[in-house]
């Protein structure tokens, strides 16, 4: 840990996010997870920014419409779950890390693959985006 306060550390910082970066990071989850076809993130609860030139995003997902069975049943558990990820050099996302269930006590603050900086800059992705 740098000690820093986020607004002090000047290689990480929050961004705005798109819909294309939402669909390129489901795209992650789906390759990921390829149980899960009919996926979206929850509303108001994608984190999205960078450090240094990596950027990365934490979200949980949620079924839409068309959803089978399984993939409700599936949901349940995995739908509770933030995810990780981090952007790759060529523009694609790779999938990190996922919180436990429960949830650490720091938020993604626990998540060892999160730079510690935008972790406190998200607020420990308890703040809705």
């Amino acid at each position: 840990m740098t000690g820093n306060a986020p607004e002090d550390d000047p290689g990480c910082r929050n961004l705005p996010v798109g819909n294309d970066v939402k669909a390129a990071v489901t795209r992650a989850y789906q390759r990921s997870f390829p149980r899960f076809v009919h996926v979206q993130p929850v509303p108001d609860q994608f984190f999205y920014g960078q450090c240094g030139g990596v950027r990365y995003a934490a979200t949980r997902f949620e079924p839409t419409a068309g959803a089978s069975h399984e993939e409700l049943v599936g949901m349940q558990d995995e739908g509770g779950a933030t995810k990780y990820f981090r952007g790759t050099s060529v523009g694609a996302w790779v999938y990190i890390a996922s919180d436990g269930l429960p949830r650490g006590p720091h938020g993604c603050g626990d998540v060892p693959q999160l730079p510690e900086a935008l972790a406190s800059a998200w607020a420990n992705c308890s703040v809705a985006r």
